[in-house]
């Protein structure tokens, strides 16, 4: 049985405000991103619409088992930035 974080996903915290964005903890942000960043953004684009068919090609290009990994690499993350008190950790 795998284990299990507890956290609390409330939208806002006990004083009030809303908890910080963190690219740590985004899939998007720490690992896709750069996977369609290095595919799509390798040349200049004349237009929007350039850039987003090669953004849709990437991500099409992108394999389940690499957002597989991304998403299972989620509580390994989470765990570290409980134990980092929400601060910046490395994921190593």
């Amino acid at each position: 049985m795998p284990e299990f974080i507890e956290v609390d996903i409330s939208p806002q915290r006990d004083n009030g405000e809303w908890p910080p964005n963190s690219p740590d903890l985004n899939v998007m942000d720490y690992s896709i991103w750069s996977i369609l960043e290095a595919e799509a953004c390798s040349k200049p684009h004349q237009s929007i619409d350039a850039l987003k068919k090669s953004l849709t090609k990437a991500w099409n290009n992108i394999s389940q088992d690499v957002i597989d990994r991304a998403v299972d690499d989620f509580p390994k993350r989470l765990k570290k930035c409980i134990e980092a008190d929400g601060g910046h950790f490395e994921n190593n």
